[in-house]
């Protein structure tokens, strides 16, 4: 079942002594958290307005409504962000690593299961996957580019692939 709201960063310090908060992205792009008016935080998921957002050196520089005191800040640390699912459309072809992770990962042609997907690794030229066979207790690395990813259906809870020879052997 898809999240409602997706974790995208975590305040990981204060910054200055007007309220503003660095926030670690949990994104591509930490520029992303910048295009946004308001964010939710906490686990009750309370919307929290953005006054200022800034990118610095691969983090986010954010100062919220209200939060003008380096003590209020301070009040904001280890928080977690959350943007609403429906506040962010993706390109075809392009998801949600939080709806990624737990799909069924099996080979297209025949149907055989190679395991779930347990975690996702960006590696610059393209994102990585770890499957994990629990009958075997051992986990595969998947590459994820079109030759090897026939289909991804994240509503069927599915994900087929057709492996490279050789690849489940380098695993």
């Amino acid at each position: 079942m898809k999240k409602e709201y997706l974790e995208i960063g975590k305040i990981v310090n204060v910054h200055g002594l007007k309220g503003d908060v660095k926030v670690m992205p949990w994104c591509d792009e930490p520029g992303l958290l910048c295009e946004f008016d308001s964010l939710y935080i906490d686990r009750d998921k309370n919307e929290i307005n953005i006054e200022t957002a800034r990118v610095l050196k691969n983090m986010v520089i954010m100062r919220f409504e209200g939060c003008n005191t380096v003590e209020a800040a301070e009040k904001l640390r280890n928080k977690v962000l959350y943007i609403h699912r429906d506040d962010l459309e993706l390109e075809e072809g392009v998801y949600f690593i939080q709806d990624l992770i737990g799909l069924k990962v099996i080979d297209a042609d025949t149907g055989a299961a190679y395991g779930t997907l347990k975690d996702v690794a960006p590696t610059g030229a393209n994102d990585v996957y770890e499957v994990y066979d629990e009958e075997k207790k051992k986990s595969y690395w998947i590459p994820a580019i079109p030759d090897v990813v026939i289909e991804t259906d994240v509503d069927g809870g599915v994900m087929k692939i057709r492996p490279l020879e050789g690849l489940l052997d380098a695993n």
